[in-house]
């Protein structure tokens, strides 16, 4: 017959950083919410930042903006928006006049995306349209998700892939697979108009989808954390 191992309980320091951490638990499972749109305000608001500090001769730390952001964005120009210019965003061929750059090239694609931009044409987020609709469509439902959250369902998956996924889906990758290195479609360029608006269903999909789960599995964890220890 074997003898069981009694675990000696938790005491001393090491309870106290347990409770620690699972207060830090609670709170998180309390202002979840808070704290997610609060990091997704922060995360766009440094994309317009870095032009804002490229204007005001700050460069170098917009250009710490511009290479952190990089590693998640293609950061095209001729795909992104522009502040302190003349216009908002210059499609292709335009931007290929107004900078001499021969987007067609593969030299001149990756130079595009390098391009910052200067006092004629206005500077670029360090997002692309699409990805500042998706993550600002993501802040805008979280601030309405704050505002119905206790009564609004979960959107199913089917749904979120039908209406949110295709849509940008379809209009990504026909527009990939009818450039180079592929070329398997008739060219086509996308536009500000399809890339905010297929980012925006899918941005807001997202949180339609997630967050009532979220709160779902935050609010499980609060009451088991409650029971345990009466808060």
């Amino acid at each position: 017959m074997t003898e069981r191992t009694v675990k000696a309980p938790v005491t001393g320091w090491k309870r106290s950083l347990v409770i620690a951490l699972d207060r830090l638990i609670y709170a998180l499972s309390r202002h979840w919410l808070a704290v997610f749109n609060l990091s997704i305000a922060i995360y766009v608001g440094l994309a317009f930042l870095a032009p804002v500090l490229v204007h005001a001769g700050h460069t170098g730390p917009a250009q710490v903006i511009y290479r952190a952001y990089h590693s998640m964005c293609h950061q095209l120009a001729f795909r992104s928006w522009f502040l302190f210019g003349p216009e908002s965003n210059y499609p292709r061929g335009q931007f290929d006049q107004l900078t001499g750059i021969d987007t067609s090239t593969d030299a001149g694609f990756l130079e595009a995306e390098r391009f910052v931009g200067n006092a004629q044409v206005g500077y670029k987020t360090a997002l692309c349209q699409r990805d500042i609709a998706i993550y600002g469509a993501v802040l805008l439902g979280g601030l309405l998700y704050a505002l119905v959250r206790s009564r609004l369902p979960a959107l199913s998956l089917a749904a979120f892939i039908i209406v949110c996924v295709l849509p940008i889906a379809i209009d990504g990758f026909s527009q990939l697979l009818s450039q180079p290195p592929f070329n398997w479609l008739p060219f086509r360029e996308s536009t500000w108009y399809w890339r905010t608006l297929t980012g925006g269903l899918f941005g807001l999909g997202l949180v339609w989808l997630a967050y009532p789960q979220v709160d779902e599995a935050m609010h499980d964890t609060r009451e088991q954390l409650s029971h345990r220890f009466g808060w």
